[in-house]
């Protein structure tokens, strides 16, 4: 843990972050604020969590849940597939060795940049694209599969344009599967040990969390839902949602990342893995 806060402190370092400031955060704001947090993060972040990632291997949380397991997308081989938020791309990788033609993008030229990198260490080489989720670049009903593992979604203001989007580059009866923070971790401190187990503030507040420089520009920007608020988004966006799944901690595994703990993870979950599909 040590080696990740160490991680964390060098990137605020490199933005200038003063602190966190409680505030709202608009959408021309979160892009420029994640367009530099991961920009600048992105070589150390993979420096910290690249192994436990891979490089081509779909893991959807920190409690260690892999598709190859769990089949959320189903199969995949000879689906079109664009993946959301992919950061340097291990589950895009991972999903063309299993037959898929994909598309992967992100907001950070920097992930980009480690993106390709692997692509041409691995030979493995989905679609490399940098695009706003909220913008996308690509055809109407051009894909069978969206899917993202804590890419985008809780980084934008408003959802509702990034499951727009997804839905329209989605064919009817399309699979839109994607992880996020559970909720209910935005009530409790981002501590992965016993002061983490306090409730600090409402689940209802709305506020992002948000880190600025000393003009008080926003370094760090990321947004909390309810689980209300995330099936609002979907259902009023075109998709039915199927299912919901929230991880329980598996017994023999004792990896700690950032607030994901076993001390955490036996007691409330950290992830919501929200299973959706495209109305016919």
């Amino acid at each position: 843990m040590d080696s990740e806060n160490d991680r964390y402190a060098g990137t605020q370092a490199t933005l200038g972050t003063v602190g966190p400031a409680r505030r709202s955060v608009d959408a021309r704001e979160s892009v420029a604020a994640n367009i530099a947090w991961w920009d600048a993060d992105a070589g150390d972040y993979l420096a910290e969590h690249g192994a436990f990632l891979g490089d081509a291997d779909f893991l959807w949380c920190p409690e260690g849940l892999r598709e190859r397991d769990l089949g959320l997308l189903g199969d995949v081989a000879g689906k079109d597939i664009v993946e959301v938020g992919c950061g340097s791309a291990p589950c895009a990788r991972w999903l063309v060795t299993q037959g898929a033609r994909v598309a992967a993008f992100d907001l950070s030229g920097g992930m980009l940049k480690h993106a390709a990198h692997a692509n041409d260490v691995t030979g493995i080489t989905p679609l490399l694209v940098r695009a706003n989720a909220e913008r996308l670049p690509f055809g109407t009903e051009r894909f069978d599969i969206a899917c993202s593992a804590f890419g985008a979604v809780p980084f934008v203001a408003d959802v509702r344009p990034v499951f727009r989007e997804v839905a329209r580059v989605l064919r009817p009866g399309g699979r839109w599967v994607f992880a996020v923070t559970h909720p209910i971790r935005w009530i409790f401190p981002d501590d992965p040990g016993p002061d983490g187990l306090r409730v600090i503030t409402s689940y209802f507040d709305r506020t992002p969390y948000v880190e600025v420089d000393a003009e008080g520009r926003p370094t760090y920007v990321e947004h909390h839902r309810t689980l209300g608020d995330y099936v609002r988004a979907l259902t009023g966006s075109g998709f039915v949602l199927e299912d919901m799944i929230e991880p329980e901690w598996p017994e023999e595994h004792t990896r700690e990342w950032g607030q994901w703990s076993p001390l955490r993870g036996e007691l409330f979950p950290g992830t919501a893995i929200f299973c959706c599909r495209k109305k016919a």
